[in-house]
């Protein structure tokens, strides 16, 4: 493959390092990706794909071990395709949950700016009627 980006490249797209995309390969996450005459990776569209649902599944709190156990799917072929949906909604309902508890801190934050907020607006009236 004379054509692709190279890793220094891909890590810029992407946002990682170039250490953590070759520990993602290591990792077995990324399979080997394809060399150039020199030795040089050269990382393709698909591959570019694939970190990023990589980075999409570790942002979303999936540990390392399913992303491995997925990555280990998918080359294992077609045969995995109901064991694959199940981890994925099985991370969804993960993911669900946290955003759940997220919208629970952000009202608590909600709660606090609005008492501050009116304590504050109480200030500067009591300022301005002095």
């Amino acid at each position: 493959m004379a054509y692709g980006l190279t890793v220094g490249e891909v890590a810029d797209r992407v946002g990682l390092t170039v250490h953590t995309l070759r520990w993602y390969e290591q990792e077995g996450l990324v399979a080997p990706v394809e060399r150039d005459s020199a030795g040089r990776r050269r990382y393709s569209d698909a591959d570019l794909g694939w970190l990023q649902l990589l980075i999409r599944l570790r942002t979303t709190g999936m540990p390392v071990r399913d992303m491995r156990r997925y990555a280990e799917m998918v080359r294992a072929g077609d045969e995995t395709v109901g064991d694959r949906l199940r981890l994925f909604i099985e991370h969804r309902e993960r993911v669900l949950a946290r955003i759940a508890e997220l919208q629970a801190d952000l009202a608590v934050l909600d709660v606090k700016i609005e008492i501050y907020g009116e304590l504050e607006r109480q200030q500067r009236e009591v300022t301005a009627a002095r």
